[in-house]
């Protein structure tokens, strides 16, 4: 895509019709009553509606190459599906193990390791996360401190890991470690020795989060050593630009609740959609749900076409969308009145997962001078 190349936003009649049978199975599969369950759990997820995602819709497998018995959909697709699920909050392992775990494997470069566990992840039998954040907080790579050391045939990993989604029910766990080369990246399974995985009580229960140990824990590396760092950093943009299309889903879902309330909730005997100050409130929702959606479509099409624009345009749709989302999920709150902030009301769902986006993977704040940086201001 070059600088002077018109964007077209049209979807394509496919494309439309992955979103309808992605809404269908997410009505079906995903309403608010199971949502509020499923957050209850400590797993998050139901397996059985995991199965079906793979078998019957083949979600697990969108961005994976048919080489690695993947779909071979490209990224847009990929946002389609995340945009309905951001709007549904479903609580499944598909963010950390599609937009996490296996944009690292694809972006690292390594054919072996795209052979061995791609097939898995792609299927649905294996779920996957990635590991970068520590107890310091931070986003970037430059926060890795978690050692890695060769011992024997392997490498073993000592040092922990914060705030890793889905953590403690990964099968397949990619760690970015530090060796004596510099950042590497290695893949930990599930019932590894000295692997221990704490779940967090999280603000949003949508989104489970883990805290991981490990203990001279055996690893594989996956490709070169001290080679991770060009291969993480795009993936990192491409994780911005999925969150950013989850964000999307939400926010609609937000303007939608608050103009259906506002049709229908009368007050002073007329419809609060009539009052000069709702309508405001509609209005100025609408216009940065739609500008979001631009942003985000924008740099879905980037990633789709493995464009130079990505590493700027994936932080300006994460910092965008981020707060059109939180400022969406708000003022959803607010045009609902007292009922809006009870837990009955699913306005607070969205609130919390709103506000957890907007922290994951660098607020807009770090994306904005990390925006600043790439274009050289």
């Amino acid at each position: 895509m070059g600088k002077g190349d018109a964007v077209n936003f049209a979807f394509t009649e496919e494309q439309e019709e992955l979103r309808r049978s992605v809404r269908r199975f997410l009505q079906e599969k995903s309403p608010e009553a199971e949502v509020r369950r499923l957050m209850e759990t400590e797993e998050g997820y139901d397996p059985a509606v995991w199965s079906q995602m793979a078998d019957q819709l083949g979600l697990q497998s969108i961005i994976i190459p048919e080489a690695y018995g993947g779909s071979g959909f490209s990224y847009v697709e990929l946002m389609i599906v995340l945009e309905e699920m951001g709007a549904a909050l479903l609580c499944a392992p598909y963010f950390s193990t599609v937009a996490l775990a296996t944009n690292a494997i694809l972006c690292s470069g390594d054919e072996a390791a795209k052979k061995t566990f791609l097939p898995g992840l792609a299927s649905g039998e294996t779920i996957g996360t990635l590991a970068i954040t520590e107890d310091n907080g931070r986003w970037d790579l430059g926060g890795v401190e978690l050692r890695a050391e060769p011992a024997g045939e392997g490498w073993v990993l000592d040092g922990h890991k914060m705030y890793v989604l889905d953590g403690h029910t990964a099968d397949l766990i990619v760690v970015v470690a530090r060796s004596a080369h510099g950042l590497s990246l290695f893949a930990v399974r599930a019932g590894a020795e000295g692997l221990v995985r704490t779940p967090l009580s999280t603000m949003d229960q949508t989104r489970k989060q883990a805290r991981l140990e490990l203990n001279r824990t055996p690893a594989t590396l996956i490709g070169s050593e001290g080679g991770a760092e060009e291969g993480l950093r795009k993936t990192l943009d491409l994780v911005a630009v999925a969150l950013a299309a989850e964000q999307v889903g939400g926010a609609q879902r937000c303007l939608d609740m608050s103009v259906e309330y506002a049709k229908h909730r009368i007050q002073f005997g007329r419809p609060i959609g009539s009052f000069q100050a709702i309508k405001h409130k509609c209005a100025d929702m609408l216009l940065e749900v739609e500008s979001s959606k631009s942003a985000a479509y924008y740099a879905g099409w980037a990633a789709a076409e493995d464009s130079d624009e990505l590493a700027v345009v994936a932080s300006l749709a994460k910092s965008y969308c981020s707060e059109a989302y939180f400022h969406a999920a708000a003022e959803n709150i607010q045009i609902h009145g007292g009922i809006g902030f009870t837990w009955e009301h699913p306005a607070h769902l969205y609130f919390k997962r709103a506000k957890s986006s907007e922290l994951l993977f660098g607020d807009p704040t770090y994306h904005r001078e990390l925006l600043a940086q790439r274009i050289g201001i």
